[in-house]
């Protein structure tokens, strides 16, 4: 079954892409759900006039995601956390909802879902990897220190 989807769904697709599904997903779940619609030929008319019309502002976002991307990938976000007195050991784990609040406040504006932590628990101080998905097509790599607040 041939559905648009309107939103990004992961390991389905991109928003405005037209992906085939199995029929009892898409009617059970993507459907009801407000994430696709059914891909009939009325449907596909409005997709390809909404796809023409946000081909300009789609380059720009492409742009914006690129510069950002580059500049993410030079720098070094600080995120920080509270630790013991006398170890390195911090106090819970560093998840990627304090990772995007630090790359906020950092001037870097990325959504917490956009992101994935290489480590899955990062318990200690020191330097860790992550990834960001900050558009389709532009996936950048980039380093972060946890410090103590």
């Amino acid at each position: 079954m041939e559905i648009i989807l309107k939103k990004d769904v992961e390991h389905v697709g991109y928003a405005n892409e037209i992906v085939k599904v199995r029929p009892g997903y898409a009617r059970n779940f993507l459907i009801p759900s407000g994430l696709a619609v059914l891909a009939t030929d009325s449907a596909r008319k409005v997709h390809a006039e909404n796809l023409r019309q946000q081909a300009h502002k789609a380059g720009k976002l492409l742009a914006e995601a690129q510069e950002l991307a580059a500049r993410l990938s030079e720098s070094m976000v600080k995120v920080g956390a509270k630790v013991g007195s006398d170890s390195e050991k911090i106090f819970g784990s560093i998840n990627t909802i304090m990772l995007a609040d630090s790359l906020t406040k950092a001037g870097y504006p990325v959504e917490r879902r956009q992101l994935k932590i290489k480590e899955d628990n990062i318990r200690t101080i020191g330097t860790y990897q992550a990834s960001a998905m900050l558009h389709k097509e532009v996936s950048v790599e980039f380093s972060f220190e946890v410090v103590a607040e």
